[in-house]
């Protein structure tokens, strides 16, 4: 990797934890609202659907065949990585499939999202997450579709590198928001 790549890779892996960061406190803005809105009273607790469950399995699966999916570019082994990037592309959107379910599941015990808080936040707060998924497949399907028609570069480890970072960072969210909405706070 010369200098150049080198200096732009570093700014690359800036602007990221950057967005991150950002992404982080975004979320922490909404759980925190939904503790304090939580406490002024007319909540009601949503229990997560079946279909939630269900995401949460294949948002962690989909972390796991990203994984395997960089080591297979690291160790050169082209043809698994790119199976496993896509792999991982369609867990992706097998996950926002389930959102989506759950969200329709939620509705049916009707709770809407202009109804009582306790539902408009679960509502709020996984289509936010929903969107940086989106963000995601995005950014994947790029590095994906660069990888089926350009030739083997060891180099491009390194955006790989920040894409698995960004992945496992979403994956990660779910998990935390996932657990957030289990606990009944007061």
């Amino acid at each position: 990797m010369t200098e150049e790549n080198k200096k732009q890779a570093g700014a690359q892996r800036f602007g990221l934890y950057l967005g991150l960061a950002t992404i982080a406190m975004l979320f922490t803005a909404l759980t925190s609202a939904y503790i304090v809105r939580m406490g002024a009273g007319n909540w009601l607790f949503v229990k997560m659907p079946f279909q939630f469950w269900i995401s949460t399995a294949i948002i962690i699966s989909s972390s796991i065949t990203f994984y395997f999916a960089k080591t297979s570019h690291r160790s050169g082994n082209i043809s698994k990585y790119r199976m496993l990037v896509w792999l991982t592309f369609i867990l992706g959107i097998a996950f926002i499939s389930f959102q989506y379910m759950g969200w329709l599941a939620i509705a049916k015990t009707g709770i809407y999202i202009d109804g009582n808080p306790g539902g408009s936040f679960i509502y709020v707060i996984s289509m936010v997450h929903v969107v940086h998924v989106m963000l995601g497949l995005v950014l994947l399907s790029i590095v994906a579709i660069r990888t089926s028609i350009k030739s083997y570069n060891p180099d491009h480890i390194y955006k790989i590198g920040l894409m698995a970072t960004y992945w496992h960072f979403v994956d990660f969210l779910w998990i935390y928001l996932f657990i957030f909405f289990q606990i009944k706070f007061f």
